[in-house]
């Protein structure tokens, strides 16, 4: 061995370079690679766009979200107006037949009371005339019943001028001032809403002799 190869590193590869992994190599360079993959840097928006052209544009953004808000409830309130006006129809479509059947009813218990129970004992026919205009009067009223038509229930009630209508005054009899004394022509309701008021004799203040103003009424169209 030549003493110039006596003086060469042993860790040498064959073409004369430092091996990869002898501790003389050089440290690799890592500081460029670390600072082509650091993350660009964040440009501020004003930068690009002028302050107050965005706070316009957020303004106009805000404004047109309002007016996509309102839309869309007018919308839904226009689809529950409507829903509603569709059952209203389906429910109040017999008022008007309704209202033309009442005077039958009103008619047949006139036929009803205009004769006695005593007159009606002394005449089997009598009283099996009776017995069948008082089937017919039942008859009318369950039926108008199943549609929503039922009869106010006025003797011995408060007076509710939403439900009957004064056509006299009476002595109270030790009832309150206003209570329903007697039923001159039966009021009905369709649906909960008044289709005739109950007219009505309600009993007098005797300490002042007033009482609900005769002839008061309610609107009766449904």
């Amino acid at each position: 061995m030549t003493k110039a190869e006596q003086n060469q590193p042993e860790n040498l590869n064959e073409d004369g370079n430092v091996a990869p992994n002898d501790p003389l190599a050089p440290e690799p360079e890592t500081a460029e690679v670390a600072e082509d993959q650091a993350e660009p840097e964040t440009i501020p928006v004003g930068d690009f766009v002028d302050p107050a052209e965005f706070e316009a544009l957020k303004a106009e953004n805000a404004a047109l979200k309002d007016q996509a808000l309102r839309a869309m409830a007018e919308a839904e309130n226009a689809r529950r107006r409507a829903q509603k006006d569709r059952e209203d129809a389906s429910k109040f479509a017999i008022n008007s037949f309704a209202r033309d059947l009442l005077p039958v009813a009103d008619n047949l218990r006139r036929a009803l009371d205009s004769v006695s129970q005593e007159i009606a004992g002394l005449d089997p026919k009598v009283q099996s005339l009776l017995d069948g205009v008082e089937a017919t009067e039942r008859e009318l009223l369950r039926g108008l019943e199943r549609h929503g038509v039922k009869k106010i229930e006025a003797i011995g009630k408060t007076f509710d001028p939403n439900l009957h209508e004064v056509m006299f005054e009476m002595p109270a009899g030790g009832q309150p001032a206003g209570t329903v004394m007697q039923v001159v022509e039966n009021g009905y309701t369709l649906q909960g809403r008044i289709l005739r008021p109950a007219r009505v004799g309600v009993a007098a203040d005797e300490g002042q002799g007033s009482a609900p103003s005769a002839g008061g009424s309610v609107d009766t169209q449904a």
